[in-house]
């Protein structure tokens, strides 16, 4: 019985590797390689002027405070907690999620080619900026602390821990730093990263561990999960409304259309790293059981 249910577990995990691979690869067709992702990418950026000065402060904080030092001390934190709670593997998976996120968005950024439409002149030059980097340091912390919490605070984690990761994406298209593709990428990214640690959790979960159902934090996931697929749902109805307007320039866009444009991909930003930690949270009773054995 117990072997069955670790079977469903590592093809569920396997599942979501995949899919959230492929959500990856999809977005970045459309959002780089095609010319309206460009636009629909553009003219958020181009939106996140309205209202700027209300919120430069925040933002600034926010991003200020992820460097990689910071990085390091937050892996530092996340390894104390599993080592002092007995779990040296979860202590070194959690480690590795870390490291291969944003090791492979840092890669990735200076692999993935990116077309110039004539789209965006102004950046232009910069050349490819998917996957976000500072969306990956918040979003590969936010999901490992899921997984090293311990099942009373577990919880609390995944909320703080996704409304920090949704924070910084937000931030990194309120300052100009990235497009909402490139965090969206990002938590997808990490997502893909957390199924493969889930897998190398089950790996070695010893014999005698105990998976108590009771543990699993159903209400709290589909909380997370509703809250993402509804905040989802209302970016593709703004991204939507938009496409219709897709001939014209973006600079000769009025103000409702680029607050549509930035409105709608931030609640796109909010809605994926919300689902993301949300099939975390659902799974993770499983790798991380509450008796190891």
């Amino acid at each position: 019985m117990r072997e069955t249910a670790r079977g469903w577990t590592a093809v569920w995990l396997v599942v979501l590797a995949l899919a959230q691979t492929a959500a990856f690869l999809v977005l970045w067709r459309l959002a780089v390689h095609t010319r309206l992702g460009q636009w629909l990418d553009t003219v958020a950026l181009t939106g996140n002027q309205i209202g700027q000065d209300r919120v430069d402060g925040p933002v600034d904080t926010i991003l200020n405070a992820m460097s990689a030092v910071s990085l390091l001390a937050a892996t530092a934190v996340i390894g104390f907690i599993a080592l002092i709670r007995g779990r040296k593997a979860l202590a070194v998976t959690a480690t590795l999620l870390i490291a291969g996120a944003n090791v492979s968005t840092q890669a990735l950024k200076y692999f993935l080619a990116r077309p110039d439409f004539g789209i965006d002149p102004e950046r232009a030059a910069a050349g490819n900026s998917l996957p976000s980097g500072h969306t990956t340091v918040a979003a590969s912390v936010a999901v490992a602390l899921i997984l090293v919490l311990p099942r009373k605070l577990r919880v609390a984690g995944a909320f703080i821990g996704a409304g920090y990761a949704a924070a910084a994406g937000v931030a990194t298209l309120s300052a100009g730093w990235h497009r909402p593709s490139d965090a969206v990428a990002a938590y997808l990214l990490v997502g893909a990263w957390a199924a493969v640690a889930g897998l190398v959790l089950l790996v070695f979960q010893r014999e005698r561990a105990v998976v108590e159902p009771g543990d699993a934090h159903r209400v709290a996931a589909a909380v997370l999960g509703v809250g993402g697929a509804l905040a989802l749902l209302g970016s593709a109805l703004a991204l939507s409304w938009l496409v219709d307007r897709s001939t014209i320039a973006v600079e000769e866009l009025g103000r409702r259309p680029l607050f549509v444009g930035y409105a709608g991909s931030a609640a796109g930003i909010v809605g994926t790293i919300a689902v993301v930690a949300a099939l975390v949270l659902a799974t993770v009773h499983r790798l991380v059981p509450r008796w190891k054995g």
